[in-house]
């Protein structure tokens, strides 16, 4: 397998933390022909993907199509195991562009400062990958797991999940079980 230039890995790491696996805005300094060259080859690996930008949710333009729409640069499931994060981290990831999107409230340059990082082999890997199986789980699983505390886990799926990466989470009561969560696919 091909590994990433530390540019490409840049793009890649920072699209990851973006909604929507963003690519743009690129890192400061790669502009014109180096960046066309740099996203061409991440495109042609098939770790870049362009798409319709939704100006509505104000995204970044990549380029223009000449009829009033403009394409955007997104981060694929192959682009973001390229640099490291799980299969199924990169999926569930990959999923929260094709859910419903929940207006966003405006961020301030503070909230761009601390992007949501996700990492392979972390707890929060861990809680994704319980969450995408088929039987879901529960917050005692999820507390057996990691070793968190109950409420860390609770505070772990409505924040960290929910709110920063925007995944589609819910929660059923299952007779025997108790609540069951998964990631709605």
């Amino acid at each position: 397998m091909t590994t990433p230039s530390d540019t490409q890995s840049l793009i890649l790491s920072r699209a990851a933390t973006r909604p929507g696996n963003l690519a743009l805005p690129l890192p400061e300094g790669l502009v014109g022909a180096a960046a066309k060259m740099v996203v061409g080859k991440l495109i042609a690996r098939g770790w870049l993907e362009e798409v319709e930008a939704n100006l509505r949710r104000s995204e970044p333009m990549w380029r223009e199509t000449g009829d009033g729409h403009g394409t955007t640069l997104i981060a694929t499931e192959a682009g973001l195991e390229a640099i490291g994060i799980e299969r199924v981290v990169a999926s569930a990831v990959a999923s929260a562009r094709k859910a419903k999107p929940k207006p966003e409230p405006a961020q301030t340059p503070d909230d761009a400062a601390k992007p949501a990082a996700i990492r392979a082999g972390t707890k929060q890997a861990q809680i994704i990958a319980m969450l995408q199986r088929p039987e879901g789980a529960t917050v005692a699983e999820m507390v057996e797991a990691t070793g968190w505390l109950a409420h860390t886990v609770r505070g772990s799926i409505s924040g960290a999940l929910k709110k920063k990466l925007g995944l589609p989470i819910s929660g059923e009561k299952v007779e025997g079980r108790g609540t069951v969560y998964r990631i709605q696919t």
